[in-house]
């Protein structure tokens, strides 16, 4: 087999080679040392080593030096699960990495092998990637059961003492409420990576992220927090850089605590950490939350024929879900080859204990969980009650944060939107599908779009949970790009390198009448309309919107609906193809958003005088035909209706601690059809003077102060597939 070679990237560099025959250094060694806090631990003097394994019969410490060189310490003392020792002189830079020795039987699920260094768990920095051959697994490629004996360290990552102390200044967390909350999912490196106002030696970098170029564009848009991509440090899959491709989203995790090395531009032994952490004292400063997608279900080490790397040689049994019939393999509940054991005390501990780290050492905001539903299986089902959730609940530094769920996984019963403890909130992956439905011409959407527009109170009112536990979104990085989902029916996935069999299939799409890229300004308008009609519609709604960063540039992946190995300009922000009717559309909508909290109510629609879809009692709302009258039961099934309009009442609001707010009352009628319809405005008790503030319609979207007034009963032509927007500016 070919090796394949990593291209190069700014700030790594490759790791020295090391001689597998050169004897072991002896010069130095370990005191007894402490078993606790797990990890490496200077305290100015020197180093603390501890690391947790049960199936290790003995433990060397491996110290590496500049040129490559190894000298290995035995682990002297072992308490409890926990091997640990003290290094004298050994301080912020060292890298390092164990050896454990012990049973090797893969029928038994053992795989411990001293030929194999290994990853400290709970390593705060980490250096290089791996090279991919036969030594980095534990078994000779083709004998699943024979121990492979060649040395790894020439091809593996090592893991790197760090100094924790920072000048943290007077950073401040912004804590924004969460009704107030408008999160942007981006990617660290292709926020930066072309843009050309932060130097080149920063782009595709934390620094670059935290650059006043990006920061100034983050605050303009208007959004309160910004949840990045994993930045945990993730592996490279061997057969993606076979195809000359790169792991890019970073859902390959191999270091809970190490911020990903190659998106530091400051250098990889240890100086990653502070880069990182003085990206986030720059977005604080900016009034910017931080939220970490995170990825606790699985590690990059794979399934049974994947590298041993870290956890698999320290203690597979222990941090791995094995099947029981057959140990020598994984249950797999993420697609990705394993499942962490989320019965293990100590897998429980390690999630934690980097939970806490991330909030307290380095200061986010937030956590969205990948996968989540794994993490609830204790045995087979998603468990609401599982010790994941109590310890969490539990747990006063890691409740103060914002807590987000992707509420599924692969295996059987995964799908649990809706379903996660009270003060969780969730991708609303329900919001998503049925939002695009509507605007695609799906027929009899109407009862599901006005579920979704009010905060989806059917999946989430009970048990105390508030609007604010939806998180709703129309796009996000693992789909099509808002300019995409009105541009392409079907992915584009051949750059891939699979046949365009991955990614999903069936998206909720429409082109708009053209497969990709038209000329045709007909269809160009109505892509510009579409986009308009969607991120009104998310921005509108109750509950938490989500942008996906790059949607208010427009941003094109070509196509691309899974772009997780496109580490290329496929992914990275094009600033030099900025859609500036889109963005100045965006901000407009979101300074609206923020300006009226009618919109981002706190509490639910409640005990009304009106009855809104599927008959629930209402308050402050009103949901009418396109006639004015108030919508029956049968309104919200009539067959091939996909017109509605919606009173919001500005009035009896409350902010998040109960007070009293007032607000506007508004009119909004959207129009999914093909045609136009006419609009009867309310009258009676809903009846007024109204003036146009929005419509998507038209080629100024927003209307200018002043701007038409229409009357109470009038009769009013929506525009096909648009959103009009009306506020009351009089009884009469």
């Amino acid at each position: 087999m070919v090796e394949a070679v990593r291209p190069p990237v700014r700030g790594d560099r490759a790791i020295p080679p090391t001689d597998p025959d050169r004897k072991p250094l002896t010069t130095s060694a370990a005191s007894a040392g402490a078993p606790f806090p797990l990890g490496a631990r200077w305290d100015g003097a020197g180093t603390n080593f501890s690391v947790f394994s049960r199936a290790a019969e003995r433990i060397e410490l491996c110290l590496f030096d500049d040129a490559g060189a190894e000298e290995r310490i035995e682990l002297p003392r072992s308490t409890g699960d926990s091997w640990h020792g003290y290094v004298s002189g050994v301080g912020p830079g060292q890298r390092y990495g164990y050896r454990a020795h012990g049973r090797w039987d893969p029928s038994l699920g053992l795989r411990c092998n001293p030929a194999k260094l290994l990853l400290d768990p709970y390593a705060r920095a980490i250096d290089g990637q791996i090279r991919w051959g036969g030594a980095i697994h534990g078994h000779i490629r083709g004998h699943p059961f024979r121990k492979q004996v060649a040395d790894s360290a020439p091809d593996v990552p090592r893991s790197v003492v760090v100094d924790d102390t920072f000048d943290w200044g007077d950073d401040t967390r912004p804590r924004h409420p969460d009704a107030d909350t408008v999160i942007y999912e981006t990617h660290v490196k292709g926020i930066s990576r072309r843009h050309p106002d932060v130097p080149a030696s920063l782009q595709g970098t934390y620094a670059g992220l935290a650059h006043p170029a990006i920061v100034d564009h983050l605050r303009s848009l208007g959004v309160t927090s910004v949840e990045l991509l994993p930045v945990h440090q993730f592996v490279h899959d061997g057969f993606l850089l076979d195809r000359g491709l790169r792991q890019y989203w970073g859902y390959n995790s191999i270091g809970f605590f190490a911020p990903h090395s190659e998106y530091a531009a400051g250098g990889t032994a240890g100086q990653q950490v502070d880069e990182f952490k003085s990206m986030i004292k720059a977005l604080h400063a900016a009034g910017l939350e931080v939220i970490l997608d995170v990825v606790y279900n699985h590690t990059g080490e794979g399934n049974h024929r994947g590298p041993t790397l870290s956890m698999r040689g320290l203690d597979n049994h222990a941090y791995y879900r094995v099947r029981p019939d057959s140990p020598r393999h994984y249950t797999d509940y993420t697609g990705t080859g394993n499942s962490l054991n989320m019965q293990e005390p100590y897998v429980l501990q390690l999630i934690m204990d980097s939970l806490r780290y991330w909030i307290t050492e380095m200061h986010v905001d937030g956590f969205r969980f990948d996968l989540a539903s794994a993490l609830a299986r204790e045995s087979h089902t998603v468990e609401r009650g599982s010790a994941f959730f109590d310890i969490i609940q539990q747990d006063p530094v890691i409740r103060s944060t914002k807590l987000i769920a992707e509420p599924w996984d692969v295996g059987d019963g995964g799908y649990q939107v809706g379903n996660f403890p009270a003060f969780w909130s969730e991708w609303n992956g329900r919001y998503r599908d049925d939002v695009r439905d509507l605007w695609r011409g799906e027929p009899d959407m109407l009862h599901d779009f006005g579920r979704r527009f009010t905060g989806s109170a059917d999946l989430y009112a009970d048990e105390g949970r508030t609007p604010a536990a939806s998180i709703n979104f129309i796009t996000a990085h693992d789909g099509f790009t808002l300019l995409d989902l009105v541009s392409y029916d079907h992915k584009h996935n051949r750059a891939n390198g699979d046949g365009n069999r991955d990614g999903e299939s069936h998206n909720r799409s429409w082109n708009c009448g053209v497969e990709g890229p038209s000329h045709d300004p007909t269809v160009q308008e109505l892509r510009r309309r579409q986009r308009r009609n969607l991120l009104t519609t998310l921005l509108l709604s109750q509950g938490v919107p989500m942008l996906l960063g790059g949607d208010e540039i427009g941003r094109t992946q070509q196509g691309n609906n899974n772009g997780y190995c496109q580490d290329s300009e496929l992914s990275w922000y094009d600033w030099f193809a900025i859609d500036e009717e889109m963005l100045e559309f965006t901000r407009r909508l979101v300074a609206f958003r923020r300006a009226h909290p009618v919109f981002r109510r706190v509490r639910w629609f409640h005990d009304g005088p009106a009855t809104g879809p599927g008959g629930h009692e209402v308050n402050g709302i009103e949901w009418c035909t396109v006639d004015g009258e108030r919508m029956q039961d049968d309104d919200w099934h009539t067959e091939g209706a996909a017109a509605i309009a919606v009173y919001l009442s500005g009035q009896h609001l409350e902010d998040e601690q109960g007070g009293a707010v007032e607000d506007d009352s508004f009119y909004l009628t959207l129009n999914a059809t093909a045609d136009a319809v006419d609009f009867r405005l309310p009258d009676g008790l809903l009846g007024g003077r109204w003036q146009w503030v929005l419509d998507t319609a038209a080629p100024e979207p927003f209307v200018a102060q002043g701007g038409r007034l229409g009357e109470a009963g009038e009769v009013v032509s929506v525009a096909a597939r648009s959103v009009v927007l009306a506020r009351r500016v009089g009884p009469d």
